[in-house]
């Protein structure tokens, strides 16, 4: 196969993932006073890999891409699986949090859960956690306290204690983000 079909490929590849996730999350909108579309999230996630983290792994792209849909829409991991293969959705399956859990639960397990991922799956984890929290810094969502915003910060660092080494760049970004925040 030909540099150009190899590219073709990956492209066509890359734009069903965007497309299969825009409309998954069409109906959601983030949490932010501008009732940002919830696409935004997973595609910056993206970005923040690519262009921030250097990350070139596709299957990191994809499953940043759709790291969401299983744990926020009506996408099982079988249908990731058929239409993504099946390491696109072991990395998805390693990101998602189990909703039928108490939220304290859950977020108690990203903790106890995040040094035992994948390092793959860790690189997802880390592009997440800094598009959240530069949001949460933009602007505080409808309902939120100030003391419900420290106290995600506070989590955030401690689940993120558990993917260091994983990618230097993202852990500057990120330890940036806590000295700003007083968590140095």
């Amino acid at each position: 196969m030909s540099t150009a079909e190899d590219v073709s490929s990956v492209l066509i590849t890359y734009t069903k993932c965007v497309d299969f996730a825009a409309v998954k999350h069409r109906n959601q909108r983030r949490l932010d006073s501008d009732k940002t579309p919830y696409i935004n999230h997973p595609i910056g996630v993206a970005q923040i890999l690519t262009a921030e983290g250097g990350v070139t792994d596709f299957e990191v792209i994809q499953a940043a891409i759709l790291h969401d849909t299983v744990e926020d829409t009506d996408t099982t991991f079988e249908e990731l699986e058929r239409e993504f293969g099946y390491r696109v959705r072991r990395l998805v399956e390693e990101v998602t949090d189990d909703k039928s859990l108490p939220k304290d639960e859950r977020k108690r397990l990203q903790i106890e859960h995040a040094a035992g991922t994948s390092p793959q799956a860790k690189l997802v984890k880390l592009a997440d956690k800094i598009y959240n929290l530069r949001d949460l810094q933009r602007c505080r969502p409808g309902g939120w306290t100030e003391e419900r915003c420290r106290e995600y910060f506070v989590w955030a660092r401690k689940v993120c204690e558990g993917l260091r080494g994983t990618n230097a760049a993202l852990e500057r970004i990120l330890d940036e983000i806590f000295i700003q925040e007083g968590l140095e």
